[in-house]
């Protein structure tokens, strides 16, 4: 009995040990399981945000890549239409002179019916330091007669050769002092001064517009536009004329109407000044008499447009 008693008593221990170890280790398990579901979360928050920030990176590239497509492709249209206006100017001008002016390149010479509201002296301007030099280098050039009667001045010729070896718009060079002096100021010296100056100025930098006004158009005016004069007095010279063309200067909304005689006047300066400015940004392929003998001719214009001469309107 005793055997048994202590057999028993033992058997009761080892079996409330072995309970108690089966307690700890039960509570070893969920605690770990406990840490095991907290990593499990922590890891898929975590990839959940790598995954969004990746796709909000590959987002914004995909964007950047589409913005600069477009840019680049937007520069390339630019680039063409640029390169297409450069060769149609050349074109132009290869095709074009002041003698045999194109219409189309010379929108102010249409008639009010057949060109419309359109801008006419606008051209592409250019500005250059460069002073013309005091000898002309054209010593040993033989001037020949031409067939007509014409004979080149060798005053003139030397200082265009001047010219022509820099060209400048610079009016102290000899050469545009000269034509400024003798053709320009007096052909755009009208009888209202102030405003005549403002044309000088404008012709000069290439930022005067002229419009034709068509007789059906003329009430309809913008209420942003400032009318400076009437149809009936032309703003430069002050008489009564008919005016079917009007002037802008600059940027100004500001127009003045002008008579037939005064718009032959600014336009041969126009004429002129659009010329040298061809010679100067290369544009003009001929030699040196050619192209004398075509200012001569601008200079001509200038002087019988002063004296009141002017080809009839259409």
């Amino acid at each position: 009995m005793e055997i048994r008693e202590k057999g028993s008593e033992f058997l009761k221990e080892e079996l409330h040990r072995a309970q108690k170890e089966l307690k700890l280790k039960d509570e070893e398990c969920e605690r770990l399981s406990k840490v095991r579901e907290q990593l499990e979360q922590e890891l898929e928050e975590l990839t959940a945000s790598l995954f969004e920030e990746a796709h909000k990176m590959v987002r914004e590239a995909n964007m950047k890549q589409a913005a600069s497509e477009k840019q680049l492709k937007e520069a390339g249209g630019k680039i063409d239409m640029l390169q297409a206006e450069v060769t149609a100017l050349k074109t132009l001008v290869i095709t074009s002179t002041p003698a045999s002016p194109n219409r189309e390149l010379h929108p102010q010479l249409l008639s009010p019916t057949k060109a419309g509201p359109r801008k006419g002296h606008f051209r592409h301007k250019s500005t250059s330091s460069t002073l013309c030099p005091a000898v002309c280098p054209a010593v040993g050039h033989t001037l020949t007669p031409d067939r007509e009667g014409k004979e080149v001045d060798t005053i003139l010729f030397a200082e265009f050769q001047a010219w022509r070896e820099a060209p400048t718009l610079d009016k102290t060079c000899p050469f545009l002092e000269r034509v400024h002096r003798e053709d320009v100021g007096p052909c755009l010296d009208f009888t209202m001064q102030e405003l005549s100056t403002l044309v000088r100025a404008a012709v000069e930098d290439n930022t005067l517009t002229i419009e034709p006004v068509a007789s059906q158009t003329l009430p309809a005016v913008k209420v942003a536009e400032v009318e400076c004069s009437s149809t009936n007095t032309c703003a430069l010279s002050g008489l009564t004329r008919t005016c079917r063309h009007r002037i802008r200067l600059g940027d100004s909304e500001s127009h003045y109407y002008i008579s037939p005689s005064s718009r032959a006047r600014i336009t041969a300066v126009c004429n002129f000044f659009t010329y040298i400015r061809y010679i100067q940004q290369g544009l003009v392929r001929q030699d040196a008499e050619p192209m004398f003998w075509e200012i001569m001719r601008l200079r001509k214009e200038m002087s019988l447009a002063k004296l009141g001469f002017f080809p009839q309107e259409a």
